[in-house]
């Protein structure tokens, strides 16, 4: 039964990030297409994911209370609507207002999954759950940004509608084929745990992991925000290239997420596959430096998808065996984290590329090297698994 609800849970997981894949090599061009400059394209990033890093502990709180597939369902019928408001936008103000609805609404969908994964798979076989559902994400790069590469070639709003009807369409998937995994009996009373301030996870007891996912998000975040435009800029490529250059890395991330973290983790440890992540995420922000066109820039992304995969299995299962809080509450507090640095990332990396192109990437490649030292110092000092499944 796990191993069914898993597929489906992949499935989802794949038909959600699609959506946000199609719109990565667009979304720059649009917003320059109406005469935003790369720190108003920023903070259209950022918009989002503050909205995200505000609900995404209320969403999961409720999801404690309330079940998984109702907040799932809620997140995709605001994918879609927001989606499509924002394909007809033609000012930026407009554009500003989708993000931020769209970032309320969406907090409540991907969290909660992760929560599903752990409302299921006990704690030693939870880093190759959270694998398998990183590899939906990575498969959701390989197709969505050609997708809407190909698409934008042909009108700029057309990734947007196209995301938007995959939303809708992975709704009523959810609707008909996703059972529930969090039974009547295991949830969270009127009087359980609610909104919890996600910035306390960055200074309590595993603060470590909390701030390695920041640091993590923020960096990729400003290169996700900035890659269009340095490309473009350097080497005078498109959105088809960038999207193609995506397809390399979504590859890559499937593989390592869906066949190899399993096999890494139980070789090697958590620790050490996070280490290694952490390491190639450096390695690749050097590298970007020194590429001369498209196949070193693929091979060079490539690094991030592999790492990715690595590092958001890894942490999401050591932070899910050692809470003390309830998974749903705890998967928003993660989610928090993460869009936390899409927040401030895609802000400081527009105004670093306005001051010079390889400042983004030099940023990221100093931050990922110093959090790796840190947390290859300090891992030992986090606290045992617990065995108690919280709810």
């Amino acid at each position: 039964m796990h191993k069914k609800l898993l597929t489906l849970l992949f499935s989802v997981m794949f038909l959600m990030m699609l959506g946000f894949g199609i719109i990565i090599p667009i979304l720059p061009f649009f917003a320059e297409r109406i005469g935003a400059d790369s720190l108003q394209i920023g903070i259209l990033f950022a918009s989002y994911n503050i909205m995200q890093f505000l609900f995404s502990p209320l969403w999961g709180s409720l999801s404690d209370r309330i079940g998984r597939k109702p907040l799932i369902v809620t997140g995709l019928i605001g994918f879609s609507i927001t989606f499509v408001l924002f394909g007809l936008s033609d000012t930026y103000g407009e554009m500003l207002l989708y993000r931020i609805l769209g970032g309320i609404v969406s907090a409540a969908a991907i969290p909660t999954v992760t929560a599903m994964v752990a409302d299921l798979f006990p704690p030693d076989e939870r880093a190759k759950g959270m694998g398998v559902i990183g590899a939906g994400v990575g498969l959701s790069f390989v197709f969505g940004p050609v997708i809407g590469g190909l698409l934008g070639d042909i009108n700029a709003s057309y990734p947007f509608f196209a995301a938007a009807g995959v939303a809708f369409l992975t709704m009523l998937f959810v609707l008909a084929m996703l059972p529930e995994s969090l039974p009547r009996d295991n949830r969270a009373g009127r009087g359980g745990q609610r909104w919890i301030n996600p910035l306390s996870a960055m200074s309590g007891r595993l603060a470590l992991l909390y701030n390695l996912l920041f640091i993590v998000s923020f960096s990729f975040a400003g290169l996700e925000a900035t890659f269009a435009l340095y490309i473009g800029h350097l080497f005078g490529m498109t959105s088809k290239d960038l999207g193609y250059m995506f397809l390399v890395m979504g590859i890559i991330a499937a593989i390592v997420q869906g066949g190899l973290i399993g096999r890494m983790v139980k070789k090697w440890g958590e620790s050490a596959v996070l280490s290694l992540g952490l390491g190639l995420y450096a390695v690749g922000f050097v590298l970007i430096l020194i590429g001369q066109g498209f196949w070193s820039l693929s091979l060079y992304l490539s690094l991030f998808g592999a790492g990715q995969g690595m590092i958001r299995a890894t942490a999401t299962s050591l932070i899910t065996r050692r809470t003390t809080q309830a998974q749903g509450v705890t998967s928003g507090t993660m989610s928090s984290m993460d869009s936390l640095g899409r927040i401030l990332g895609p802000v400081v990396a527009g105004a670093l590329f306005s001051w010079h192109y390889s400042a983004p990437y030099i940023a990221g490649a100093v931050l990922v090297g110093a959090i790796l030292l840190l947390f290859l110092v300090r891992n030992r000092s986090l606290p045992e698994p617990t065995e108690i499944r919280k709810v």
